[in-house]
């Protein structure tokens, strides 16, 4: 019944259908009793009034409900402790054994889902085919005593509808311990409008500590919102999100008292909660008080039923040291675990081992010297030790290297602490979490396997030694390097963490399951005091259980340098400067080590660079790679953009300038088995800049609320190249776009060159093919990172590989291998190709070639022309083109006739001198014949054939017939027939040589 209807109204109906089955013969039906209905409120009207009606259990089954009455006024509520009798309408006490919360509902138990919640999930990107159903198993799961939120990329909502009649509030109680997972509540109104945002974002909880928040409603239709999701892309599974109490006050009246929940009881009337029953006691449901287990039975606070002890067995009890006494003993006490869980007096248990057993005491830690009756004392400043002598004054030249090195554990240091935190509902009781054992400490076995166990140690503040040199371009200013292992069947869990103080810790390494033997080292990059924890977990089942009580983690040995306030455990050397109290040590300038002969401070070579915090010795300065330089302050070798190559004589000039700023870039899209779409985005400073680091990746998924950031513990990496995980934000509802696991691939350059291997480091050419026709070969950048991980216990390692191509202007595109879409092949060594005009030569003399113009009146133009395929950039300019005068073919031509004429009358002139010679032998032989023709036919005796004296002027005489040139030729080649005397015939003869 809504608004100011009269309930009245409903008689006539009731009425008329009585009416019709008593017409039709119908049995009639029987007087309704008080168990045939219940009674409720009708809606509110305007005037803020309502009436009590009865409304039956089966509609029709009986008659005569009781009629509709005046109610009590909508804001009418009972106290807590109190419930309101519809029957009367006054509120009466609850009953022993149950409780109310007056205008409250409280829901705390989670068999199942909670009528009137609803439980879905969807995917984060729902353009991608078949995601909805990848989605469906992926919601809030009950769990019993809470209710548990999905682990996986889907987005789970738990959301719950009330309609409040007055102000009040929304307060739950959850475990929220990995940021991995995006946990938010949220308030709408019933016209979707968000009331309250600045809860939106929950707060992490720390070490199994249950949070409650508590949310303002305002009066009216209130929709709660209970949503996760996960961002954390790795193989690892996060943490769910838990939620075991949830509290909503401002409803109008509690009809009922709601009983106590199995493990707790209340005693009195009026109760407005239950209280929980205490270890080794139980209660059913509605309980007033708690029943004790049988002496063969335990149960843990707050349980419904007990369970049987199993045989006492060697994972029930540990061993302990006590401190060394003054013989330098040591004694081996044995304990149950507490609570003891199992029993000595069933079959095969096992006893308790005697206790008190003796074995010596290990040496004193270094820096520490032994003392007759108190252990160890830790050395004056100035002083130092190996642990098993007295303190020694440091000598002359030489100051105290300050820091803690625990190699032995007789007791724990007195900056060290030792606690335990529970589980769900269990604690450790007066458990430690971690025992010394002489020569490591480790994991102790208490309570539930789901416990953590926490070793933590603080440190006052950090400081270099005195002769240390400031490196601004190398942020470390100590480090931490311990020595552990894991032992492990199950999926355990050692947390390495960092921060201000103990209670506020950041995990910076995780190892899982069992690890061999192994160091790890983390660099401190600030000076003030920090805390160091390491965190161990048998598993993070919600099981209580003790299966896996002989997993455990060992710590061998505890490293830290430059302590402020800590021990020595040898002095080193440093520069001196002389003043009037004394020699004191000084610090050396940037570049400069000390001589520890002469106890100065020296420069080092050129072209080199000085390893962090190693400063003695000339061995200190270390040489820069091949095609790096060091920088000013010799902190570091780098490359300036530039770079020359060389094969044979020729040589190509490179400079890489414009690449020197940051550059970023972002891969395909990658999906995981949801569907959730994530990229990796690079950051790349490849050169210049004296060596300063350029590439910054962060991890904005951790809210400001979640850790101080401004304690400089804000999740980033500042390096050569990082790399981090995007998802746009469209998918998570989030500000920005989220990025997360930040990666340090390149921290300091080990060289430039084109060779594939450096260092160790391989860039296998198949990676990039370049193709038949490369007519240069690729630069290649190799960079190294000092951080070491699970998979990379010597660090990260990266190539960047420069390949000329003209076409891509600017800073043109990388890519990473197709084969390795991920960036890496073996998730250690990192591979990228940035092809752009910018990695080509400088331009040279012999990038181009020139061609001469044909001579054009008087003019011939050269012009200069790039070789294709141009492969250079800047450098030498291609030349302008050049004019110059020239010979016309017309010049040449008059000077071939001119010289043809005179050759061709020089010609002329000497044939005609021959001619002339011929004629004269002729005319000689014809005055031969003519002779022999005078005496009968004998020719007479030939004395000589030259010519005789005085006969020129006859021949002349004979040649001046008028005959033409042709007419002369016929005639000396037609000649007569004579039968010749030999010796005219040779006089013949020597005419024709002659003539030839």
């Amino acid at each position: 019944m809504c608004g100011d209807t009269s309930p009245y109204l409903l008689y006539p109906l009731l009425l008329f259908a009585t009416g019709f089955r008593l017409t039709f013969g119908e049995t009639p039906l029987p007087i309704c009793k008080e168990s045939d209905y219940y009674f409720e409120y009708t809606e509110c009207d305007g005037r803020g009034s309502r009436w009590r009606v009865a409304v039956p259990h089966v509609p029709g089954k009986c008659l005569g409900l009781p009629e509709p009455i005046s109610g009590t006024p909508c804001a009418f509520s009972c106290e807590a402790g109190q419930f309101l009798d519809m029957k009367e309408q006054l509120c009466k006490d609850c009953i022993a054994g149950t409780y109310s919360l007056g205008t409250g509902i409280e829901f705390n138990e989670w068999v199942t889902v909670p009528p009137g919640f609803v439980n879905s999930a969807t995917a984060r990107d729902a353009s991608l085919e078949n995601s909805a159903e990848n989605c469906t198993m992926s919601k809030w799961t009950p769990e019993g005593d809470f209710i548990a939120s999905n682990n996986d990329e889907c987005t789970a909502v738990l959301m719950y509808a009330v309609n409040l009649k007055q102000s009040g509030n929304v307060s739950f109680e959850y475990l929220y311990p990995d940021t991995t997972i995006l946990f938010k509540f949220f308030v709408q109104n019933d016209q979707c409008q968000s009331i309250d945002n600045e809860h939106k974002w929950m707060k992490k909880t720390e070490r199994n500590q249950w949070n409650r928040q508590t949310v303002q409603l305002n009066r009216g239709n209130n929709v709660l919102y209970w949503q996760t999701t996960r961002f954390s892309l790795g193989m690892k599974q996060p943490k769910p999100v838990l939620i075991r109490s949830i509290l909503i006050t401002g409803v109008a009246y509690t009809s009922e008292c709601f009983p106590c929940k199995p493990g707790t009881f209340n005693a009195k009337r009026g109760s407005s909660h239950c209280d929980i029953c205490l270890r080794n006691t139980y209660s059913p449901r509605g309980a007033t008080s708690c029943l004790t287990c049988h002496k063969d039975q335990y149960s843990e606070p707050g349980q419904g039923t007990c369970k049987e002890r199993q045989p006492c067995s060697e994972k029930d009890y540990f061993s302990t040291h006590t401190p060394c006494d003054s013989e330098g003993q040591t004694q081996i006490m044995y304990k149950w675990i507490e609570p003891k869980l199992c029993s000595e007096d069933v079959m095969g248990a096992v006893k308790l081992p005697d206790s008190g057993a003796k074995k010596p005491c290990k040496p004193c830690n270094p820096g520490f010297a032994p003392a007759n009756t108190t252990g160890c004392q830790p050395c004056p400043f100035g002083f130092y030790s190996d642990g098993s002598e007295v303190c020694t004054k440091c000598a002359v030249g030489t100051e105290p290297i300050q820091g803690f090195e625990y190699k032995w554990w007789n007791t724990l240091p007195k900056n060290m602490d030792s606690s335990c935190f529970g589980g769900m509902e269990q604690d450790c009781g007066e458990m430690n979490g971690w025992e010394v054992a002489g020569d490591h400490v480790h994991s102790t076995v208490a309570g539930a396997d789901n416990n953590y166990l926490m070793l933590s140690m603080a440190v006052n503040g950090f400081r270099p030694p005195q002769s240390a040199i400031v490196n601004e371009d190398n942020r470390e200013i100590a480090r931490i390097t311990f020595i552990f292992e894991t032992l492990c069947s199950a999926d355990c869990e050692l947390h390495f963490r960092v921060g201000p103080t103990t209670e506020n810790t950041q995990s910076v390494e995780l190892w899982s399951g069992s690890r061999e033997k192994q160091s790890y080292t983390y660099v401190i990059e600030r000076s003030s005091p920090l805390a160091f924890v390491w965190t161990f977990q048998r598993s993070a089942s919600f099981e209580e259980s003790q299966k896996y009580s002989l997993d455990v983690a060992k710590i061998y040995s505890i490293n830290v340098s430059n302590v402020v306030g800590g021990v020595a455990s040898h002095c080193g050397p440093c520069a001196l400067e002389s003043t009037s109290s004394g020699s004191l040590c000084v610090t050396c300038a940037s570049g400069q080590y000390v001589n520890k002969e002469i106890s100065k401070c020296q420069a080092c070579p050129p072209n080199t660079h000085l390893k962090p915090h190693h400063y003695v010795g000339k061995e200190s300065c270390v040489p820069c790679g091949h095609g790096t330089q060091s920088n000013l302050n010799h902190s570091l070798c780098y490359n300036d953009c530039r770079f020359v190559y060389r094969d044979g004589q020729k040589s190509w000039e490179y400079d890489f300038s414009p690449l020197s700023n940051l550059t970023s870039f972002t891969s395909e899209p990658r999906f995981t088995p949801k569907g959730v779409r994530f990229f990796h985005h690079f950051n790349i400073g490849l050169c210049g800049n004296q060596g300063r680091k350029l590439a910054s990746c962060v991890d904005n998924v951790t809210l400001d609320e979640f850790f101080d950031e401004g304690e400089g513990f804000a999740r980033s990496v500042t390096s050569y190249i990082c790399q981090s995980t995007l998802v746009p934000s469209d998918l998570v509802g989030f500000r920005t776009v989220m990025s997360s696991h930040p990666i340090n691939l390149a921290d300091h350059l080990i060289g430039v060159t084109t060779e594939t291997e450096l260092d160790n480091i391989k860039a296998a050419p198949d990676l990039f093919p370049s193709g038949k026709f490369a007519l240069l070969p690729d630069i290649i950048f190799y960079y190294r990172s000092t951080e070491s991980t699970q998979t990379c216990k010597n660090g990260r390692a990266s190539t960047v590989r420069l390949r000329c191509k003209p076409g891509n202007v600017g800073s043109g595109t990388i890519s990473v291998p197709k084969k390795c879409q991920e960036g890496t092949c073996d998730g250690c060594t990192f591979h990228f190709l940035w092809e752009t005009a910018e990695a080509c030569p400088l331009c040279s003399t012999s990038d181009y070639h020139e061609i001469e113009g044909a001579c054009i009146n008087g003019i011939q133009k050269t012009t200069y022309l790039w070789w294709e395929p141009k492969l250079c950039k800047g450098g030498v300019a291609l030349p302008e083109q050049r004019v110059s005068t020239c010979k016309t073919i017309d010049f040449f031509l008059k000077i071939g006739i001119i010289t043809g004429t005179v050759t061709a009358c020089l010609l002329i002139a000497t044939t005609c001198y021959f001619y002339k010679k011929n004629r004269k032998l002729e005319y000689k032989y014809s005055k031969l014949i003519i002779n022999a023709s005078s005496k009968d036919g004998e020719l007479p005796a030939v004395d000589s054939c030259a010519i005789m004296e005085g006969e020129d002027m006859e021949d002349d005489l004979i040649f001046m017939s008028k005959k033409s040139l042709f007419g002369k030729i016929k005639s000396i080649a037609v000649k007569p027939s004579y039968t010749l005397d030999p010796g005219i015939e040779e006089c013949f003869a020597l005419g024709n040589r002659v003539f030839d």
